[in-house]
């Protein structure tokens, strides 16, 4: 079996009283769609951002392709190939769909900022980026400002500038978040022809997204894994039915 690509080793995670990770381990395989659902307060933010940097745990490990990145930051993690998307959309605003494409691009090849008045002219960075923002579907809004696009563009576009660090992990927080039936829809399909290029970590509430997806599926509850396995071991699990799905004792 090929070795995981990630693998977490009892993440504890503390504020004051509360465990919002408690002993959470868990792994991620190349080419492996690997969701973690929970109901809201189970720690799958915090979670993710443990794994992204952007948290130490109070104990436990990290290791990424075989190496201990516990004590590593956000951006030597970044460079490594972890690549992380926000609950709430985190992109530049003011600049184009085209320019935040370009700003990682620009930071992964060591290209000076000082350039930056001429990268939107330059072919070893548009490009890459062009061809991101097609794979996307945002090509034709490539020259409207980011914070003029609709909601599920923004989205789109966030994932967008995740691919362009050429992650070797996508951590996806919500990826659905605040969407109507016809973006999150749109982002599904997304996913699906990414699948086959990269490894997956997802955070999602739409079990559609879920269970269309996801190679295995991890349940915390109170910050603890319940439940892992399969979509359909996690469909038959009484206890994640009891805890999580909603359904009753003797249903």
């Amino acid at each position: 079996m090929t070795a995981p690509l990630l693998v977490l080793e009892r993440l504890v995670k503390r504020f004051g009283g509360i465990a919002a990770t408690d002993e959470v381990s868990l792994d991620v395989r190349p080419g492996e769609v690997h969701a973690v659902i929970g109901p809201n307060g189970a720690g799958k933010t915090t979670l993710v951002a443990q794994i992204s940097g952007l948290l130490s745990p109070d104990s436990g490990r990290i290791r990424f392709e075989g190496r201990d990145v516990t004590g590593k930051s956000a951006a030597a993690r970044a460079r490594l190939g972890l690549a992380r998307t926000f609950q709430l959309t985190s992109i530049f605003r003011q600049l184009t769909t085209l320019e935040n494409v370009l700003l990682p691009i620009q930071a992964r090849i060591g290209h000076s900022f000082r350039f930056w008045g001429r990268a939107n002219r330059q072919n070893e960075l548009v490009d890459p980026a062009f061809a991101i923002l097609e794979r996307l579907r945002l090509a034709d809004r490539r020259n409207v400002p980011a914070g003029s696009l609709s909601h599920g563009e923004q989205r789109m576009l966030e994932i967008a500038v995740a691919l362009a660090t050429d992650p070797k992990l996508l951590l996806l927080d919500e990826p659905t978040a605040g969407m109507g039936p016809e973006d999150s829809e749109r982002v599904k399909q997304l996913l699906e022809r990414l699948r086959d290029r990269y490894a997956m970590l997802l955070i999602e509430h739409d079990m559609d997204a879920v269970f269309r997806l996801s190679d295995r599926i991890t349940v915390l509850v109170y910050g603890r894994p319940i439940a892992s396995g399969t979509p359909a071991e996690i469909r038959s699990n009484h206890e994640v039915r009891v805890a999580y799905l909603g359904e009753e004792e003797g249903v």
